[in-house]
């Protein structure tokens, strides 16, 4: 995320080859499986129980797809996903001691999953990168890049699926629309990109130049940082910015980077969200908000990059939304 080339260029290809469309496109079958057992899972609290859809259903869909991807033993996933879920609750100050026990927990499981992959290397992206020369990718990238492929693999998706499914009851104009016409989901993820912000930021920029932004100066080799959820509101680029429409037609905006630090796993990124919300909608195609939509926080994250919900309690019946859950905001 903030190296240049020629290393991002010897960093990213090395990463790239697996997310090509095609190896992508063959996770389908194995996202929709886990999509439906999340499902069945959440669905066994019985008819008109209040489930949390973050903890239950939009967090460990894109975890145990990367988890799969990487080559991380099932056994192994809960332990990893809890002390990611200690890392990105976000705090305010020096990280707490609870914070930097769960990094350090990360970084020795990963040396010890590159160590067996070594031994007994796989079909997964692990083996493949361990296998690349250490004049190619030094140690310290390999677990650099491996920590980043589970966090972006993971916690921006779930909060897309999240914000999302917030977005559509908060616009059930256009949640109605998105079931009478499910071919109509693929455009509708790109709207929900834009207009929820899983990331409103990107990752620190420097200047290459002196440049001028709304009046002020900004010398060269200072800091920025770039909101992509306010670019993505820009009325000059978008109609009507601050409303979802899912029938916008041109899915181009900066909800996943733009130029050489484009988001790698788009692809990945777009299949799971679909699969999520034509699993989620198919079968509970009536589900309302559990609690008052002013209570719901978005605190998952660090709040500054990552825009998630801290939790987003539901009941998943009935067939259709009460009139009291229809806020068109």
């Amino acid at each position: 995320l903030n190296v240049d080339p020629p290393d991002h260029t010897r960093l990213r290809r090395l990463v790239s080859r697996a997310f090509t469309p095609a190896r992508v496109a063959a996770l389908e079958p194995a996202v929709r499986a886990i999509a439906g057992r999340l499902l069945d899972d959440l669905a066994a609290a019985g008819p008109g129980a209040t489930v949390d859809l973050i903890e239950g259903y939009a967090y460990p869909l894109p975890f145990e797809v990367i988890g799969a991807l990487l080559g991380i033993p099932a056994a192994d996933r809960p332990r990893l996903h809890a002390w990611f879920q200690v890392l990105l609750t976000g705090w305010a100050g020096d990280p707490p001691a609870e914070a930097v026990e769960a990094s350090d927990g990360i970084v020795g499981y990963l040396r010890e999953l590159v160590e067996t992959k070594r031994r007994q290397p796989g079909e997964d992206l692990v083996s493949v990168l361990v296998a690349v020369d250490d004049d190619m990718l030094t140690t310290q990238e390999l677990l650099s890049t491996l920590f980043q492929l589970v966090v972006a693999g993971h916690d921006t998706t779930a909060s897309l699926i999240g914000n999302g499914v917030v977005a559509l009851l908060d616009y059930p104009r256009q949640l109605q629309a998105l079931l009478a016409d499910p071919r109509r989901m693929p455009a509708a993820i790109d709207e929900l990109i834009r207009f929820t912000a899983p990331v409103p930021h990107a990752t620190f920029r420097v200047t290459t130049e002196p440049v001028t932004v709304g009046g002020v100066e900004i010398p060269a080799r200072e800091q920025v940082l770039v909101c992509l959820g306010s670019a993505n509101r820009d009325p000059g680029r978008f109609p009507a910015p601050h409303a979802l429409d899912i029938g916008r037609g041109d899915g181009t905006n900066l909800g996943l980077g733009h130029g050489i630090h484009y988001c790698l796993g788009a692809p990945l990124a777009r299949l799971e969200a679909r699969v999520a919300f034509e699993a989620l909608l198919g079968r509970h195609p009536g589900l309302l908000l559990a609690v008052d939509r002013d209570a719901l926080t978005w605190t998952r994250g660090d709040g500054l990059v990552l825009r998630g919900l801290a939790s987003l309690p539901v009941v998943l019946g009935p067939s259709s939304i009460p009139a009291k859950s229809r806020r068109h905001r």
